[in-house]
């Protein structure tokens, strides 16, 4: 077994993948593209910090590759789509920074708010300007924290030892306090934060709903005199709106740790007088790095191994072997949560899920935790498996709940997932063929038989002749193959539902084209593993 190490990681990771017998470990920092790109297929697996960019095109031709493990949370500069399209599990290491990152945030809460940087500055210049550093307690203030994850609660923790007053708000999962929803308090929409907030700090993913969620709207509805903090990822707050809102007064200072392009381009921002920036340390403890580089190299080694799957990010940690006759609808469940992450805007409040049938009366739990983590595992920070699925769920606030019936709508069994949230709510239907063969039956009831595996792209059009002729066109006109096509209408209301797996990952250009068609209502990407049941 070889194992490729492309970044700098803490001797004492490195040392558990040297101590395990019969691998082979190579460590070749600062490898370019090209000699990655040339390499990565000969190794099972390779464990990366930040600096390692593992793009489509590096991953395009991956070979024995089988793991990728990176040590820390972030795994933007992963493929994600790509990997799993080749097979290839990409784990993370989520809670060996929380600490640091959490600390940092706090700590330039209090270097902005006292004036830290520019006052050492001026000192060590030869000035003594006392009067002009005058600064503010953090004590009294209201702090607004947006993710409630691990980190986004460990601040909220220490912000309450501050004796600030927290509002917390998750754009993910309605309720997400856990162990303190009695002492922070959430708010139903973001809007009553940012009205309330003396200090907004940012604690989500970068994803597609997070990208630019801190815009320049969002920055006006601050109180005049805000502080703003990032040490999260670049882009979830707009860099030239937080110029313009600091240009103007409105926001008083801000402390920045991420950018969008690291380091950063455009240094407007870098370099304005009220903008205490780091070149990216949140994680920079020697604490931090120890603890990420010893969880990365243990997961991928436990993996490769065959002894356990931990922090996966694009496969589910379900040992789908033990569940038996009921491993199609375990898989099944865990795809159609899937589904229904991608199709849902705004955050989760309530799930529902419905067996019908024979499969109704079968112990049903673990298809349930299947679709919980199918559904949870794009919008939390925590990593889900069986044992914890649920009491993830309950900590985010999500109302789960099961019913059964007996109409499994002409099949043998049937399974309904339905997601409601603040802004909507969506429905998926599935069953099994010949009990090896995991179908989606209906998306919101628009009535189609998609296999769920692959990348998918959901589309909510008008029902009118040419959307099909152009959909395609589209795709071969940017050289994307159309593997398999299904679709459902609603002739009353003249909507349809199309449903297309694509031989290659769609660009984010080729996405929003479609989303300009006039026919066009919604557009959807969800990329998900190939199919275990029907290969087993």
């Amino acid at each position: 077994m070889k194992i490729l190490v492309s970044d700098k990681l803490a001797e004492d990771g490195v040392a558990i993948l040297r101590a395990e017998s019969g691998v082979q470990v190579d460590v070749r920092t600062g490898l370019k593209p090209e000699e990655l790109r040339a390499v990565i297929g000969q190794y099972d697996g390779i464990c990366i910090r930040s600096e390692t960019k593992l793009t489509a095109d590096v991953l395009s031709s991956p070979g024995k590759l089988r793991a990728i493990a990176r040590a820390g949370v972030g795994v933007d500069n992963v493929d994600i789509p790509t990997a799993t399209r080749h097979g290839i599990v990409v784990m993370n290491a989520p809670d060996g920074n929380t600490v640091s990152t959490c600390e940092l945030t706090l700590a330039l809460m209090l270097a902005v708010s006292r004036h830290v940087a520019p006052a050492c500055a001026s000192l060590k210049d030869g000035k003594w300007e006392k009067k002009a550093f005058m600064g503010n307690l953090l004590a009294g203030k209201t702090v607004g924290i947006i993710g409630l994850g691990r980190i986004g609660r460990a601040v909220a923790r220490r912000c309450l030892a501050f004796d600030m007053k927290v509002l917390g708000y998750d754009p993910f999962v309605a309720g997400a306090a856990g162990d303190l929803a009695k002492q922070v308090r959430i708010v139903g929409a973001l809007e009553e934060l940012l009205r309330e907030s003396n200090i907004l700090t940012v604690h989500t993913p970068l994803t597609d709903e997070t990208r630019g969620i801190i815009g320049a709207g969002e920055l006006a509805m601050l109180p005049k005199g805000a502080l703003v903090i990032n040490t999260a990822r670049g882009g979830i707050i707009d860099e030239k709106a937080l110029l313009a809102a600091l240009d103007s007064g409105h926001v008083a200072a801000a402390g920045i740790d991420v950018y969008i392009k690291e380091p950063p381009e455009d240094r407007s921002l870098v370099d304005h007088p009220r903008v205490t920036c780091l070149p990216h340390l949140g994680a920079s403890s020697q604490e931090a790095q120890r603890n990420v580089a010893i969880d990365a190299c243990r997961n991928i080694i436990d993996y490769l191994a065959g002894r356990e799957l931990r922090g996966a990010v694009n496969v589910p940690a379900i040992d789908f072997s033990a569940i038996g006759a009921l491993r199609p609808y375990a898989e099944l469940g865990h795809r159609m949560g899937a589904v229904l992450a991608g199709l849902m805007h705004g955050r989760l409040q309530r799930l529902v899920v419905a067996y019908a049938g024979d499969i109704a009366k079968e112990p049903c739990k673990q298809i349930t935790i299947s679709v919980v983590m199918g559904l949870l595992q794009r919008v939390v920070s925590t990593p889900l498996n069986m044992v914890n699925a649920l009491m993830v769920a309950k900590e985010y606030g999500l109302d789960l709940s099961e019913r059964t019936s007996g109409d499994a709508r002409g099949y043998v069994s049937s399974i309904r997932v339905m997601a409601e949230g603040d802004v909507e709510s969506h429905s998926v239907y599935g069953t099994v063929f010949a009990a090896h063969y995991p179908r989606i039956t209906a998306i919101d009831d628009f009535y189609m038989e998609l296999r769920p595996e692959g990348d998918l792209v959901i589309t909510f059009n008008e029902d009118r002749p040419g959307v099909i002729g152009e959909v395609g066109t589209t795709f071969g006109r940017h050289g994307i193959n159309i593997a398999s096509l299904t679709f459902g209408r609603k002739v009353d209301t003249a909507q349809a539902c199309l449903a297309l797996t694509l031989d290659a990952v769609p660009p984010a250009a080729v996405l929003e084209e479609l989303r300009a068609k006039p026919f066009m209502k919604r557009v959807h990407h969800v990329s998900l593993p190939p199919l275990v049941s029907e290969s087993a």
